[in-house]
């Protein structure tokens, strides 16, 4: 069968690789139908962010299901998302509901993300990907659902999520604010969960003009991040996503947050240290949160947001292309493109 390779930044390359088998009988084997780009994805295509290759790349997935062992709890002809991180489901770890941290599996154990020394799962840019844990990992893609408008939610919609549901939970109505960047989709997809689920405020700052449009399509209030940070002080926010991945972001999403505010940040801070104003979050009683998102555990209530129509993360989505075009394709700079064989 054909997998993309990645190479080096800016070089990929399809290659005829043995077609995955089953090894479990909780495995199952699947075909992708649509593959998103990750934000982390482009920075890697770009050099960005150094990842050493060659490896299989691609690791946001909706797919049907080929063959499934008698355990797997899939039967072939299902159409399902496929989580990114791989997770057993039966560990301690995963029945806490950190499974990015399955302790089953080697850390950081995932699709298209092998790096190097990194166990190879295969990626999902490929005619085949196999599955294990399919039992737990796979879920069911909701009937109507558009697999294209779908495909982030195997990881970077479930890390927008995590970075504002849990808090609305908690606190509903709660004002929230987004300072968007580097992670650009993850930031569009918490704006846009934000509004889904009420909030009584949803406040998207950023520099780029497409990315606030499509902010405001999916109901967010909108500014310029150079504005909003020369016009504190803001109201203060309940809950605060930085997915910028500066200092000067850092800075001020920390500002922006209210008394006992929680504050996500969601990109990767690629410098070798990032100063953080302790002192005013210390006195705000904030409690600040960075790590990767446990996307298989915010599955479920992510697509019950998506089936009910409240929660439109198409609008993220800024390009189609075929397979055949990925390998030049990958260091376009939008936001959120998908890939179809």
């Amino acid at each position: 069968m054909r997998q993309l390779t990645f190479l080096e930044p800016g070089r990929f390359e399809w290659q005829e690789v043995p077609a995955p088998l089953l090894a479990s009988d909780t495995d199952a084997i699947v075909r992708p139908l649509a593959v998103a780009r990750c934000d982390l994805d482009l920075h890697i295509a770009t050099g960005l962010v150094r990842f050493r290759g060659p490896f299989a790349f691609g690791h946001e997935c909706i797919a049907e299901v080929v063959d499934a062992g008698e355990a797997a709890g899939v039967v072939p002809g299902q159409r399902v998302v496929v989580p990114f991180q791989i997770s057993c489901g039966r560990c301690d770890s995963c029945q806490r509901g950190l499974t990015g941290s399955c302790d089953s599996v080697p850390p950081l154990a995932a699709f298209g993300l092998a790096q190097g020394d990194r166990t190879e799962y295969g990626g999902a840019l490929a005619d085949r990907m196999r599955v294990p844990f399919a039992d737990h990992m796979l879920l069911p893609l909701p009937g109507g659902l558009d697999p294209v408008a779908a495909a982030s939610a195997a990881d970077n919609i479930p890390d927008g999520w995590r970075a504002v549901a849990p808090a609305l939970k908690a606190r509903p109505g709660g004002t929230v604010l987004v300072v968007g960047g580097l992670a650009q989709s993850v930031g569009l997809y918490a704006a846009g969960a934000a509004v889904a689920l009420g909030a009584g405020r949803v406040l998207y700052v950023d520099d780029d003009d497409d990315r606030r449009a499509r902010a405001s399509a999916m109901g967010a209030e909108v500014a310029r991040f150079e504005e909003a940070a020369e016009a504190q002080p803001l109201p203060l926010f309940d809950i605060v996503c930085e997915a910028a991945g500066t200092p000067a972001a850092l800075g001020f999403a920390i500002r922006s947050a209210g008394r006992n505010a929680r504050l996500t940040s969601v990109s990767i801070h690629l410098g070798a240290t990032t100063p953080v104003p302790l002192t005013a979050a210390y006195y705000r009683g904030l409690t600040l949160e960075t790590s990767r998102a446990d996307a298989r555990f915010h599955l479920p209530d992510v697509l019950h947001c998506l089936a009910c129509g409240r929660f439109q993360p198409d609008h993220v989505r800024h390009r189609t292309a075929p397979f055949a075009q990925a390998a030049d394709a990958m260091t376009d700079p939008g936001p959120k493109l998908v890939f179809l064989p």
